[in-house]
């Protein structure tokens, strides 16, 4: 057991009131410290902990049975069972707070250790070519990952408003992210929604305007949540397409290579 200027800090508050108190009774009838001993006892082990606590509680015993030697030549049997009580409260005292701040101080250990791995698996996440989100119960967006926002032109404080599922629709729609006719993109919405309400995990194809393809999959997770993952799979579906449109394919690649996965190369 390590001690320092914590595990000591306790003891010699107790010690310096059961002077206070001795030196106070030689001019005033004092009344016992002992109420006050259980508070510093409670105090220790909160802030400092269980060697603390345990140190305080027997110093403060000591000082209460000064203190009654002090006031009473001869301590009654009532003295004695004060100080017997005064001995098992700040037991206790000790034993329960100590316990209680270990218990905090591992609950927030465990809770920084999982607040690491988030991050850790956040970060591992937006280095893959796949878009990820993660949506609550209530079909909010808890997490989006690079990729998506890329694909989407999301915005980062859009996206770390935890935006709901619709709004991200909506942010497609408007920023005309899909291949599709105005007056269909209602009806695809209205169907994107219903899959994701409905945890429909049929995969089904993506056309992006700028000729990338990704195919989506909406998993149930076992809070009620919904994972969506978009994996890029235009070299995969765009294999049958015209070579004349070769040209056009690949001059929507992306200049700087982000993305592992790119577009179509059948027709080369």
């Amino acid at each position: 057991m390590r001690f320092d200027w914590r595990t000591i800090s306790g003891p010699a508050l107790t010690a310096a009131i059961a002077l206070l108190a001795i030196v106070l009774d030689r001019h005033l009838d004092a009344p016992s410290p002992a109420p006050l001993f259980v508070c510093v006892v409670a105090i220790a082990g909160v802030l400092f902990g269980f060697a603390s606590a345990t140190a305080s509680a027997a110093m403060a015993v000591i000082g209460a049975a000064l203190f009654l030697l002090h006031h009473r030549a001869v301590p009654g049997h009532a003295d004695l069972v004060e100080l017997g009580l005064l001995a098992a409260t700040a037991a206790g005292t000790a034993i329960v707070t100590g316990l209680m701040r270990e218990r905090l101080l591992g609950s927030a250990a465990a809770e920084r250790h999982d607040h690491d791995a988030a991050a850790r698996l956040s970060a591992a996440l937006d280095q893959v070519d796949i878009g990820i989100v993660l949506l609550d119960a209530e079909t909010r967006a808890e997490f989006i990952n690079r990729a998506f926002r890329d694909y989407f032109a999301l915005p980062d404080a859009k996206a770390e408003d935890k935006p709901p599922f619709i709004a991200l629709m909506y942010h497609g729609r408007d920023t005309g992210a899909f291949e599709l006719p105005e007056d269909e993109l209602g009806i695809f919405i209205a169907r994107r929604m219903e899959m994701v309400r409905t945890g429909d995990a049929t995969p089904i194809n993506i056309n992006l305007a700028n000729g990338e393809v990704l195919r989506f999959v909406c998993t149930v997770l076992p809070d009620g949540g919904r994972m969506l993952v978009y994996t890029p799979v235009t070299d995969l579906v765009r294999h049958t397409d015209a070579p004349s449109r070769a040209d056009y394919y690949r001059s929507l690649r992306d200049p700087a290579n982000r993305r592992l996965i790119r577009y179509l190369r059948a027709a080369e």
